[in-house]
C-alpha cells in the first residue's frame, strides 16, 4: 500500500544562512500518530506549512495520497487542502462570531467565494457541527463568542473547525503550547481519541517529549533542519534527545521519565 505522505529531499530556504529545512526524506502511513519534536527554530513549523503548501518548497517533492502537491494549480489546491486539516497554537478564531460559525469556517474549501461571503452553510453541515461540538464536550458553548472562551476550550473548537473538513489527515503546529498541563492533557487524550476512532493520520509539533513518548505510534525529530531521528518512542535514548536538542538536553529538560504529575502517565 501507497503512503498517504511522502516527503522526498525536500528542503526550503528563506534566503538566511541556513536552510531551514534540508534534504528531509520521510513518509506516512494512514492512521499512524506521528510526533515532531525539536527544539524552536528546528524547522517544525515551516515542515507543516510546505505539506499543505502554506508555503513552497524550495526543492524536492511532496506526494499526498498519490498527488505531487506542488503541481497543484491554485483551484486544484483550494481543495486539495480540504484534506488536510490544520490546528494552530493560537487557534486562528474569529472572537466576534460563534463557536458553530467558527466551526463551519471549516466548510469554506468546498464553497464558491460567493457562497463563503454569505455564510451559505446546509442543514446537514450544521448538524455535523453541532455533532461535532458535542463530542469535543462543547455543547453548552455551540452559541458563545468565541472570545468568551478558555484556551482549551478554543483549541477544542479548532479541532471541530479542522474535523468538519472531512480530512484524513490533521497537522497540528504546536497545539498544546499555550495551555496548562491539565488542558493540555485533554486536548492530546482528544487527538488520540480521534486518530484511534475515526482512523484520522496525525502529525503533531510538541515541544514537549514526555508527552511525545506517551501519545505517539511513531516519533520524528528535527534540528537545525534535518531529519535526525525517525523511529518508535520506546527506541529514542538519551543520546538521540541530544542529537535533536543538543549536548546539554538533560541539564535543565525534562528527562525520559514521564512525570506523573504533569498528567501524562498511564
Amino acid at each position: 500500500m501507497a503512503a498517504l505522505l511522502e516527503l522526498t529531499d525536500v528542503s526550503k530556504d528563506y534566503g538566511n544562512a541556513n536552510l531551514a529545512l534540508s534534504h528531509v526524506n520521510f513518509s506516512v502511513e494512514e492512521g499512524e500518530f506521528i510526533s515532531i519534536i525539536g527544539p524552536s527554530g528546528a524547522g517544525k513549523s515551516t515542515l507543516l506549512r510546505c505539506i499543505n503548501r502554506m508555503i513552497d518548497v524550495t526543492d524536492g517533492d511532496i506526494h499526498f495520497d498519490g498527488v505531487n502537491t506542488l503541481n497543484l494549480t491554485k483551484k486544484k489546491l483550494r481543495r486539495f487542502r480540504t484534506n488536510i486539516g490544520m490546528i494552530f497554537q493560537h487557534y486562528n478564531l474569529v472572537n466576534r462570531l460563534s463557536v458553530i460559525e467558527n466551526v463551519l469556517h471549516g466548510r469554506l474549501g468546498y464553497k464558491s467565494t460567493l457562497a463563503g461571503m454569505f455564510g451559505a452553510y446546509s442543514q446537514e453541515e450544521k448538524l455535523q457541527a453541532i455533532k461535532l461540538l458535542h463530542t469535543l464536550g462543547l455543547e453548552e458553548q455551540i452559541y458563545s463568542r468565541s472570545d468568551q472562551l478558555s484556551g482549551g476550550q478554543k483549541q477544542r473548537v479548532g479541532i471541530a473547525r479542522a474535523l468538519i473538513q472531512d480530512p484524513k489527515m490533521l497537522l497540528c503546529d504546536e497545539p498544546i503550547a499555550s495551555l496548562d498541563p491539565q488542558s493540555s492533557k485533554v486536548i492530546m487524550d482528544y487527538l488520540s481519541d480521534i486518530s484511534k476512532d475515526m482512523g484520522i493520520t496525525i502529525l503533531i509539533n510538541l515541544h514537549q517529549v514526555d508527552v511525545a513518548l506517551t501519545y505517539s505510534d511513531r516519533i520524528i525529530g528535527v534540528s537545525k533542519g534535518q531529519v535526525v531521528y525517525d523511529g518508535k518512542p520506546d527506541g529514542i535514548t538519551t543520546e538521540d534527545l541530544k542529537n535533536i536538542y543538543g549536548p546539554d538536553y538533560g541539564d535543565d529538560n525534562a528527562t525520559l521519565e514521564l512525570e506523573e504529575e504533569d498528567g501524562y502517565a498511564g
